[in-house]
């Protein structure tokens, strides 16, 4: 079984062009999409609304820097603090350019910190990237399985 795609974007054009971009890398994992920290921390914790959801963690989380309820930066935190999920690789998908992001980013320990292109192609390309990079090509820790494949 794959291991999904967690999606942490509150802005729905963004939400719509990683949605694209993710779908057109061929990735065959299932793409959650979560609109703020909260929920992002509830699903990642198996609480609230996401209680019931199946055991594992995901396979990559893609994390907006600016979200509302917890931001990006207190998502990353909390998921560092908890041993079940600090070998989840997270990268922070942010238009944020602010040096101390970027670098506060990387001290909570994130995997990768991309800026979002502007340009339309360009972002496609980049999220296509990270998906890839992250569900097929990136190797796991020992004993978790692969996180994904594409599509033959």
């Amino acid at each position: 079984m794959l291991k999904p795609i967690l999606l942490v974007e509150d802005d729905l054009r963004d939400q719509e062009l990683t949605l694209l971009a993710l779908e057109r890398s061929q990735l065959a994992n299932e793409v959650v999409l979560v609109r703020d920290g909260a929920s992002a921390l509830d699903y990642l914790r198996r609480e609230g609304m996401h209680a019931d959801r199946e055991p594992g963690n995901p396979a990559i989380v893609l994390l907006d820097l600016k979200l509302p309820k917890v931001n990006g930066l207190e998502v990353l935190e909390a998921v560092r603090a908890h041993p079940a999920l600090r070998s989840v690789p997270v990268v922070m998908l942010t238009s944020s350019q602010e040096e101390s992001d970027l670098v506060r980013s990387y001290e909570l320990g994130v995997n990768a910190y991309v800026v979002k292109p502007v340009d339309f192609k360009q972002f496609v390309s980049a999220i296509s990237d990270v998906g890839v990079f992250w569900a097929v090509l990136n190797e796991p820790p020992p004993g978790s399985q692969r996180a994904g494949r594409r599509y033959e």
